[in-house]
Parts: structure tokens; C-alpha cells; sequence
């Protein structure tokens, strides 16, 4: 009984619960939520399902584990990487993020749904105080902190959000190249009299770099929290490239 009860203990330190939600991330990557089921967590893991449920409760629990496993990773800056200004601080943030849901394209509904159903979860609350800690530490005044926390949250989300679905079809990868021509290609044959300006930004549509436009209006949101909000002559301009 009692090697019985220490072959257990071993199985169940061996299979923790960071194994088990880094197995969920890459079942998720390669087939999206429908494919994580514990049924075929149990097969990568060559386990039973009994030693997941002994971790995680149901999927739901691992949805979330998942999820903010991937954001930890993302909010986490290096100390030697971004400019050591708040600004830089928010850029190199929100980049993280960018790349995590475009290298992880399910974490984009995930994180949708958690802002919305749960924002008292470790996921949503996560991201707030990551972007919150250095915007308090640009000098916002208090009474304005979550306003302008949440300027740069819902854009943030907003923004990596709609790259995500834009360069997926029905699950399925799509070439961001061909997508933007496609557009372009349609906003081409407008009539000019009706959409004049859609047709006068074709080639801009057509030529842009997704992260360069994101980070273009993370600059537009500070810009607009250091007119507001910051004492006259600070500023939040862009890192030297």
C-alpha cells in the first residue's frame, strides 16, 4: 500500500500542472479550442485522465490556465530589452501581446471573452496592472489612471484582436499579403464619388506592416494621455529607432 501510494505521488510530481497547461497551449495552437479536449490531452501526455482532473477541473479552468500562461510570458520584460521610460515600457507591453496572439491566434477570443465575462480574472487583471503600473508611472493623476489604463487596454486588445481574424479563414491560416491585396483590390473598384477617401488609402492598405500600425496607435493613445493629462511639456514620443 504504501509503494502504491508512492508510485502516485511520483506520477502526480511528474505530471504537473505546468506540463499539463503547456500540452493545452500546443494543442490550441495547432487545432484552436475545438481540438483541446482531455481526451487528447490524455493521449499527448500518455497519461489518464484521472491525472489531469487531479490538476484542472474541467476546460474552462484550462482555457484559462492556457491563456494566461501565454500572457505571463508576454507582459514579462526582460530588463535589458525595452527603453527604460514608461512609453518604452508600454510599447515593448503591448508588442508582447501582439506577438503572443499572432503566434497564438485563439488567444484572442479567450482574451475577449475573459475581459467581458470575467475581469476579475488572472488574465484581465494581468494586463491592467502590467499597462497600469507604467502608465501611474508617466505622472497620469490618479483620478484619470483607469480611464487612460483602459484607452490602451481595449486598443491593445482591440487592435491584435482583429489581426488575428484577419489573417485566419474558417481556422485556416491566411497569407497576409494576399488578404491585403484582396482588399485593396476590391476598395479599387469602389465608386470614387461615394468612397473617395477608401479609394484615396488603397495603396496604403495594400503596403502597410501590421506592427508598424500598431504601434503607430499606441503612440496616438499616449500622445493623447500626455495632452490631457500629463503637465505641460512632458512627452510620450517614440524611442530613437
Amino acid at each position: 500500500m504504501a509503494t502504491r501510494t508512492r508510485r502516485s505521488q511520483r506520477r502526480t510530481e511528474a505530471l504537473s500542472r505546468q506540463r499539463i497547461v503547456e500540452a493545452a497551449v500546443q494543442l490550441l495552437d495547432a487545432a484552436g479550442e475545438g481540438g483541446l479536449t482531455f481526451r487528447a490531452l490524455t493521449e499527448r501526455l500518455a497519461t489518464g485522465p484521472g491525472a489531469i482532473y487531479w490538476h484542472v477541473a474541467n476546460k474552462s479552468e484550462l482555457l484559462d490556465a492556457a491563456a494566461d500562461a501565454v500572457v505571463a510570458a508576454a507582459v514579462a520584460l526582460k530588463p535589458a530589452e525595452p527603453p527604460g521610460a514608461p512609453p518604452g515600457e508600454i510599447r515593448a507591453v503591448a508588442l508582447g501581446l501582439f506577438d503572443a496572439i499572432d503566434e497564438h491566434p485563439w488567444l484572442a477570443t479567450q482574451l475577449a471573452m475573459q475581459l467581458s465575462r470575467s475581469p476579475w480574472g488572472s488574465v484581465t487583471t494581468r494586463i491592467f496592472e502590467s499597462i497600469g503600473q507604467r502608465v501611474r508611472a508617466l505622472g497620469v493623476p490618479d483620478g484619470n489612471l483607469f480611464t487612460a489604463t483602459s484607452a490602451l487596454v481595449h486598443y491593445i486588445l482591440g487592435a491584435v484582436g482583429q489581426n488575428a481574424a484577419n489573417t485566419r479563414v474558417d481556422g485556416l491560416h491566411v497569407d497576409r499579403g494576399e488578404f491585403l491585396d484582396a482588399v485593396s483590390t476590391a476598395w479599387e473598384e469602389l465608386d470614387p464619388d461615394d468612397y473617395p477617401f477608401t479609394r484615396a488609402v488603397v495603396d496604403q492598405v495594400r503596403e502597410h506592416d501590421d506592427r508598424e500600425q500598431f504601434l503607430a496607435g499606441i503612440d496616438f493613445v499616449l500622445t493623447g494621455i500626455t495632452a490631457l493629462h500629463l503637465p505641460s511639456g512632458q512627452a510620450c514620443t517614440p524611442p530613437a529607432a
